[in-house]
């Protein structure tokens, strides 16, 4: 059963769309200035709550801020691509999206928060992307300088698919989790993603019976959803490899996760998944 569509809160269009293209670049002393707003503390929520009137409109669903200058390609690589290839039903889900734009974002050591930054942060401590959710409304936060634009492809949908992970259609979790339960009692190795593959261990290590329900197994299969939707929804957008290895999971599981994702979230019109629907045209 596919999430039932719901009327979406547009974003304003009052302002002029020549903003979308506008080169302006901030920096941390200049935002200050012209928001008069006090940037002592530059954590991501509140970050985004004080300039989220300055939002540009990309659709009715979708708008953005950026504190770094953009050009027309930047938009379309950036933004308008990634976003044209999601699933309506994901939007659906997702409701409204604020996608913030920044230099650099840092990791608050021990409180797993995230900071805007303006300068590079230490080693260890940067991150490409944060979100946050709130009714009807998921804001997303992604660093880019210093990134390419392949590379935030994958933040972008990783935070699509976190964000999409928690709002999942009881049906579609059942049976992802069904698929998942299978995998195990086959003793399946393999997964889609490190963490994934990490939780997956931990699992099957301290808990003999790995298909009972239970907090160490609702926290492997939530990651595995997450990986397993990250790698679809990149794969929509872009031409991407899946490198085999020891810790890969065997094609034909992933084969099934992917075409179960693809009956409750099929791609957007002209946009292909699977290598034979690109070969049929």
């Amino acid at each position: 059963m596919l999430p039932k569509m719901r009327s979406i809160q547009p974003f304003s269009h009052s302002k002029s769309d020549d903003r979308r293209q506008s080169a302006v670049c901030y920096t941390e002393g200049e935002i200050e200035m012209s928001s008069g707003a006090d940037l002592t503390d530059l954590s991501v929520q509140p970050f985004a709550e004080r300039f989220r009137q300055e939002m540009v409109p990309l659709s009715n669903a979708f708008a953005y801020f950026s504190t770094l200058p953009l050009s027309e390609e930047d938009v379309r690589g950036y933004l308008e691509e990634p976003i044209a290839a999601l699933p309506p039903t994901i939007q659906v889900l997702l409701g409204r999206v604020s996608i913030m734009l920044v230099p650099y974002l840092e990791q608050t050591p021990g409180q797993g928060q995230h900071r805007v930054a303006f300068e590079k942060p230490a080693p260890g401590r940067e991150a490409w992307g944060a979100h946050f959710v709130s009714p009807g409304q998921a804001t997303l936060v992604f660093a880019i300088k210093e990134q390419e634009v392949a590379s935030h492809h994958y933040a972008f949908y990783r935070a699509v698919a976190t964000v999409t992970a928690d709002q999942m259609p009881s049906e579609a979790e059942g049976r992802f989790f069904g698929l998942l339960r299978g995998e195990l009692r086959n003793n399946t190795a393999g997964e889609v993603d490190q963490l994934g593959w990490e939780l997956k261990q931990t699992l099957r290590r301290r808990q003999s019976k790995s298909v009972r329900e239970s907090k160490l197994f609702r926290e492997y299969a939530r990651q595995a959803l997450i990986d397993t939707l990250t790698l679809y929804l990149h794969g929509i957008c872009c031409d991407i490899d899946v490198e085999a290895g020891p810790r890969q999971l065997p094609s034909r599981y992933l084969r099934k996760r992917l075409e179960l994702l693809y009956e409750f979230f099929p791609p957007p019109e002209r946009y292909a998944v699977f290598p034979e629907q690109v070969s049929s045209g």
